[in-house]
């Protein structure tokens, strides 16, 4: 009887201790997730439509957007074990160049600092120990700062603005737990859809205004940590 009463025993012991295994390993509502992340913005930059144009630009003008590399954070709050609410934090910085039409390769637009507010919900999927997630939301892209480009200076440019804008993300990417302390590497891809306006003034005077597509890709990878 001692023998069957001690393997019962053992048997819930092994069943407790596999539970908060199990437990501590999983994602459940109330967690927090924290990640650090290398990241990717490969944007587009192209010119949608022109609007305003006092210098007459030659035909087939058109313009591109550097990439840049940056870190960022992002806070995730989960509503559930399978959804989840993240908002990212940081900026980065462009120039628009011409790559058609007027002076190819001219930098048009200087240091452009850009903060992407963005919210979106996330559903998560259980894929034999890791999480990976699709997701969608909103941003707001604020311009922080703009200067006018090195090539528009000479003829007269003494300010250049681009417009803030709401857009559209979708987003998808994959949580990889490392050990059970809630560690972890992540991937992640977005791809926002949303434009801005850009004009550039001779003193008070709107001498050019175009519509232009930005439409990134953002790319990061990196490390999480949730609690």
């Amino acid at each position: 009887m001692k023998c069957i009463r001690a393997s019962v025993c053992a048997v819930f012991a092994l069943a407790a201790s596999a539970a908060a295994a199990q437990d501590s390993t999983g994602y459940q509502a109330g967690d927090v997730q924290l990640k650090v992340v290398g990241t990717a913005v490969l944007t587009d930059g192209e010119i949608d439509e022109v609007n305003v144009d006092l210098v007459g630009l030659p035909a087939g003008t058109n313009t591109t957007a550097n990439d840049n590399y940056v870190p960022t954070i992002a806070v995730e709050y989960f509503v559930s074990e399978n959804f989840s609410i993240e908002t990212i934090a940081g900026t980065t910085q462009h120039d628009v160049d011409a790559i058609s039409g007027f002076a190819p390769g001219a930098e048009l637009v200087s240091d452009a600092l850009l903060l992407p507010a963005t919210v979106t919900a996330k559903a998560h999927f259980d894929a034999g120990g890791i999480k990976p997630y699709v997701g969608a939301g909103v941003s707001y892209f604020v311009w922080l700062d703009v200067e006018p480009g090195a090539a528009v200076v000479p003829l007269g440019v003494t300010d250049t603005d681009l417009s803030d804008e709401f857009g559209f993300v979708l987003q998808v990417g994959v949580d990889v737990p490392v050990g059970t302390d809630g560690l972890g590497i992540t991937v992640d891809a977005k791809r926002y859809f949303i434009g801005t306006t850009a004009q550039w003034f001779a003193g008070e005077t709107l001498v050019i205004e175009t519509e232009h597509n930005l439409d990134p890709w953002v790319l990061s990878a990196g490390v999480s940590y949730r609690f």
